[in-house]
């Protein structure tokens, strides 16, 4: 990708940092409610963004996903699919490990859960064992060249189906998996968009408060409910509302994200999306931390102002322990796919033969 084209799609990382920051606001939230078991003004939020924080996370995820799927499959593979197993495996060791081994002190639970996970994908981490998956599916559908319009439509029939099933990966794969490949198969479509709004700005801020107003309509209709452990809009009982709000929501951020990226003052976080996978590796040790020493300390803390603490902790640790990783170059495999962890043969690989030389006649 060139400087150009990586000016023109800095929007993709705004985006990413805004996906971030709504999920680690989601745990921080129902983790602060289910601990005080209070609610506060950050579950609104939470739940103005419900129907659309996992699916734009996804929808953005699957937009440069052309850029390799027809490699072959080794390269492929490496790129999107062992790159996230390695990511995956480790951190869900040193997950493990922390809350069931050092908190718990369980080791029989420890090493259930570590077996376990190969198959049972662990607690947060679901979201990267899923990208290896959904990768693998849509590699898989590119080789026997289904067209996309009947993935979408399956996809997207399974998303608004009651699957559950006892395997979780399958239950995220029909809930999830439309929005993976739908920023796959639409990215042509959300780029042209991208380079309107560039043009349109004014018609694009009026059409995101209207979508914005019809949002948080249709989430804080009746029948909706906030507690301190969940937030279900009014009208998720409606088969394929939650879908279509999902996508309506994911092309909001997009749109949102493009108008963001044209200010300078938000550099900061294109950053975070730059590097969101830092944070969405580690959040979850500061935040568990923070939050106990501070609801012990401050047992009577408003949960709004205690959930944005934990946030706020949850998202600026990370970072600080990668700046740290930078300056001492100790760790680098916490975030940096070291070479041995690359498939034979590809890019980036200790294990790619050099070329032969032929000697000259």
């Amino acid at each position: 990708m060139t400087e150009t084209t990586k000016h023109r799609h800095a929007w993709v990382d705004v985006a990413k940092g805004l996906s971030i920051i709504l999920v680690v606001m989601m745990h921080s939230t129902y983790g602060v409610g289910e601990a005080t078991e209070r609610v506060g003004f950050m579950h609104y939020i939470l739940g103005f963004a419900t129907p659309f924080r996992m699916p734009e996370f996804f929808l953005v995820s699957g937009l440069f996903l052309s850029a390799v799927i027809a490699r072959p499959w080794r390269n492929f593979a490496d790129r999107r699919v062992v790159h996230y197993l390695y990511f995956y495996a480790l951190w869900a060791v040193i997950l493990i490990t922390f809350k069931h081994l050092i908190v718990d002190r369980d080791p029989a639970g420890t090493l259930a859960l570590t077996a376990s996970a190969i198959y049972e994908p662990y607690s947060i981490l679901w979201f990267i064992y899923a990208l290896a998956v959904y990768g693998l599916i849509a590699k898989l559908l590119f080789q026997l060249r289904v067209p996309h319009i009947a993935v979408l439509i399956v996809a997207a029939a399974a998303s608004i189906a009651p699957v559950a099933t006892p395997v979780s990966i399958v239950n995220y794969v029909a809930e999830y998996f439309v929005y993976f490949y739908a920023g796959y198969a639409l990215a042509p479509a959300v780029f042209r968009l991208a380079e309107w709004i560039q043009s349109h700005p004014a018609r694009a801020i009026a059409g995101l408060a209207a979508w914005a107003l019809a949002n948080g309509a249709l989430v804080f209709s009746p029948g909706h409910s906030v507690t301190y452990g969940v937030v279900t809009s009014g009208v998720a009982h409606i088969p394929g509302a939650n879908f279509i709000m999902a996508m309506a929501g994911a092309t909001a951020i997009c749109a949102a994200s493009v108008l963001l990226a044209r200010l300078a003052s938000m550099d900061w976080l294109r950053w975070i999306g730059a590097h969101s996978i830092v944070i969405y590796l580690s959040f979850v040790i500061p935040m568990g931390s923070f939050r106990t020493v501070l609801l012990r300390v401050m047992p009577e803390i408003d949960a709004g102002i205690a959930s944005l603490a934990c946030l706020i902790v949850a998202i600026v640790c990370p970072l600080i322990l990668y700046w740290i990783i930078g300056k001492t170059g100790f760790g680098k495999f916490l975030f940096e796919r070291p070479a041995w962890a690359h498939l034979p043969g590809a890019p980036g690989s200790r294990w790619t033969r050099p070329p032969v030389s032929v000697p000259a006649e």
